[in-house]
């Protein structure tokens, strides 16, 4: 036969607080059932209490109770025992006619019902408790020996994948436990993420998670806030993403100086191996394996783009490009051109003035030697008249 019992919301801890198995109602239900099997109007000396009492830390829980005597008596005092103390000498949790403390309330009373509350129960509380009285003649005292069991409970959450990785894509379903002796009572929840209240729902599920659903989770029951669980981690593991360097799209270094470009990225777990690239016409060589990129006395071979490259176990990521121009790369070489360039004009100059002067004299010695020879033609005719 299932018992049920109720608790309420206490603000007195922090850790309060509270959880509700049954509603008031059934609890009354209960107490008033007790009432009747007992025989309360009968003659007989009894105590009835349910045999198994469940709460959850935090919560208050009430043990109903009832209690009957021969008709005619008058109860005088009324008192509750844990097994830890002996159950007819004591001590006894409270003797005073009220018995309200700020951890044990008496709401009974000295007639028939015998319910005792206790407030925001802790582990150390579970165990067996009886109930005694006695009355006004000499031997009129009772005690129903065969006491009610407290068992504490933890609100727990189960996952749905066990202890496995959880990876970006996969689905985790999340259910709030709140049972006794593995008997699991369907009840309303609220689902917190690190603290903060994201939805009210029977299970919490996750469907293709990511970077952004990891963190700690936690269940309370709707009606009692103050009584949560303990917390489950969800860490979602992905592949390096966000791969970035240092350096702009293009960066300027003097000719000898030195550059060091930092490469980063998002990944979990961490990445584990950097690698940088150069590509040097159209190859692509490796330049480093660290997360740095150091290059000492830049030189013009050092021209280029790079790009670095992050690797966990879940896959790579490439970073954009990099180019890198060393600075009087290109006025030097615009040196070198021009200076070949002079040389060249010089070296033509040179031989268009050497082709000049030998034409010339080549010119001058082929004009003077018909003129000598045409004068002597002419003379000698004259010389012969």
């Amino acid at each position: 036969m299932a018992f049920c019992t109720l608790t309420k919301i206490e603000n007195k801890k922090l850790t309060g607080k509270s959880f509700s198995m049954c509603s008031e109602h059934r609890t009354l239900t209960w107490t008033l059932l007790l009432l009747l099997l007992s025989g309360a109007l009968g003659k007989e000396w009894d105590v009835k209490y349910p045999p198994v009492i469940c709460a959850v830390k935090g919560s208050s829980v009430v043990i109903p109770c009832s209690f009957h005597y021969p008709y005619g008596l008058a109860v005088q005092n009324v008192m509750w025992a844990h097994e830890r103390n002996n159950f007819y000498t004591g001590p006894f949790l409270s003797e005073i006619n009220s018995m309200k403390s700020s951890k044990f309330e008496y709401v009974g009373d000295k007639h028939h019902n015998c319910s005792l509350k206790i407030h925001s129960v802790e582990h150390n509380d579970r165990g067996e408790y009886a109930f005694r009285f006695t009355t006004n003649t000499e031997n009129g005292i009772w005690t129903g020996s065969e006491g009610t069991r407290l068992s504490i409970i933890d609100l727990k959450i189960k996952r749905s994948n066990g202890n496995r990785t959880t990876n970006e894509g996969d689905s985790v379903e999340l259910t709030c436990l709140s049972s006794c002796s593995g008997l699991n009572r369907p009840s309303a929840f609220l689902w917190f993420k690190n603290g903060e209240l994201i939805t009210e729902e029977p299970s919490l599920r996750l469907s293709n998670v990511s970077s952004s659903s990891s963190g700690n989770y936690s269940c309370s029951l709707k009606s009692h806030k103050g009584t949560t669980s303990g917390v489950i981690n969800i860490n979602v593991e992905y592949g390096p993403k966000n791969t970035t360097t240092s350096a702009g799209p293009s960066v300027e270094v003097d000719l000898r100086s030195s550059i060091i470009v930092n490469c980063s990225s998002d990944a979990n777990p961490p990445v584990e191996n950097y690698t940088w690239f150069r590509i040097h016409s159209d190859d692509i060589e490796r330049v480093g394996n660290k997360s740095e990129l150091y290059i000492i006395e830049v030189s013009n071979g050092d021209n280029g783009q790079y790009f670095c490259r992050a690797t966990n176990k879940h896959g790579s990521q490439n970073s954009s490009f990099v180019t890198l121009k060393v600075k009087g790369y290109f006025s030097y070489s615009i040196s070198i051109s021009i200076i070949i360039a002079a040389a060249a004009a010089v070296t033509a100059l040179l031989i268009a003035l050497a082709v000049v002067t030998v034409f010339r004299k080549l010119n001058k010695e082929g004009t003077s030697a018909p003129e000598v020879e045409c004068v002597e033609a002419i003379q000698v005719p004259l010389s012969v008249y």
